[in-house]
């Protein structure tokens, strides 16, 4: 007997019809983002952050358009930094190296900082306003080429932060994210700074290490047990005497005047910025590789308004005022996550007059919390190991 596999469509059940189907077709021609208030959207927008999304978000409608400029937080990612200094390299390097030949100073100078001057150098065409050079987050659309920081290149309009900031009003909350650190450093070398500003530098904090190793994950260990867990063999904290013939401090000073003069380097190319946007609360300027942060809070942001800053006379940077250091030092500094710091190294800085004034400055806490994990707990270790004391001439 043959069986047939057609459907009987027949049988085919329907719903009885739905008295609120009318109802519900004339609403489905209603955007419901509409009936959201602007205070949810900017509440939304503020989520985002992201200056490119929120670029994107003001070509859906003239209300987001309008209601963009209102965001509050704000995140600006460089893509890029494009130096106009490259074609003329070539042409300038001799006269270089023929000014630089007749001094041992400015031999031991490129050798030292040689890395990050053409780094600077870009990071100020970035930031600065009314530069044509380089620019920063790009966008697949055109613009006004006779606006300052633009360039078009490949297709894509390069523009400034302070270009992309500029028809934001309401911005409390600004992060500003580097491709990358101004400090080129060798591989497995670990070296990162957080400072804060005012008009002048208030306090910097710079750990770095010889070498990381990464020997694994370990249970948890309590902070009171820090201590005990790095302490091994004789080691009662001393800086042993390799450190002074190895070129151990040599290497450490490099770091300290390298890190202090990308920290302030950032802090000069702010200025037009923290000019345009009096609202602002907290301002940080980071990068992506985790090398360097600096930040600003409402009162040192104020402070920098009313009170101009003193440019260095030799680079685009604010002067580093005279300076007293700590410094703490372990040639072996095992972390509770079985991270293994070779050389590790801290060091607390702040402004003579500022120390001076204060006389004895107990409270450390600004500088163990400076960094994040396992970072921070490196700093807590090294804080209770002897401190050494130093100072340094303004530059």
């Amino acid at each position: 007997m043959a069986v047939s596999i057609r459907p009987d469509l027949t049988s085919r059940i329907y719903p009885e019809a739905d008295p609120t189907c009318c109802s519900i077709t004339l609403a489905a021609g209603i955007d419901h983002f509409d009936r959201l208030p602007d205070s949810l959207l900017i509440l939304v927008f503020n989520k985002i952050g992201d200056v490119k999304a929120l670029g994107r978000c003001c070509v859906v409608s003239r209300r987001f358009h309008s209601l963009v400029p209102q965001v509050e937080s704000v995140v600006v990612r460089v893509d890029c930094v494009i130096s106009d200094d490259d074609t003329s390299n070539s042409s300038s390097s001799d006269k270089s190296r023929s000014s630089a030949s007749s001094s041992g100073f400015s031999s031991i100078f490129r050798m030292v900082f040689g890395g990050i001057v053409k780094p600077f150098q870009a990071l100020g065409q970035l930031l600065g306003p009314k530069r044509n050079g380089p620019l920063s987050v790009g966008s697949s659309g055109g613009g006004n080429d006779d606006d300052a920081g633009e360039m078009d290149q490949g297709g894509v309009t390069h523009h400034s932060p302070t270009q992309v900031l500029k028809n934001f009003n309401e911005i409390r909350f600004l992060r500003i994210e580097l491709p990358s650190g101004e400090l080129g450093i060798d591989d497995g070398v670990l070296l990162k700074w957080r400072a804060d500003f005012g008009s002048t530098l208030d306090n910097c904090v710079i750990l770095g290490a010889a070498s990381v190793i990464n020997n694994g994950h370990y249970p948890p260990v309590a902070t009171t047990d820090l201590v005990c867990a790095n302490a091994g063999g004789d080691d009662n904290g001393s800086i042993p005497e390799s450190f002074y013939t190895n070129g151990g401090l040599k290497l450490r000073v490099v770091w300290t005047i390298s890190s202090l003069i990308a920290a302030s380097a950032r802090h000069y190319l702010l200025q037009p910025i923290i000019a345009e946007h009096k609202t602002l609360n907290s301002l940080v300027l980071t990068d992506a590789d985790g090398q360097g942060v600096l930040c600003m809070n409402r009162d040192q942001l104020e402070e920098l308004r009313v009170k101009p800053l003193s440019a260095s006379s030799a680079s685009k940077r604010t002067l580093v005022p005279a300076l007293n250091m700590r410094l703490w030092y372990a040639p072996h500094l095992e972390l509770p996550n079985g991270v293994v710091l070779k050389g590790a190294t801290l060091v607390a800085i702040r402004p003579s007059e500022q120390t001076s004034a204060k006389k004895e400055v107990c409270d450390l806490s600004w500088v163990s919390t400076a960094f994040e994990e396992p970072y921070g707990t490196a700093a807590k270790m090294l804080v209770k190991r002897r401190t050494y004391c130093l100072e340094m001439n303004s530059f």
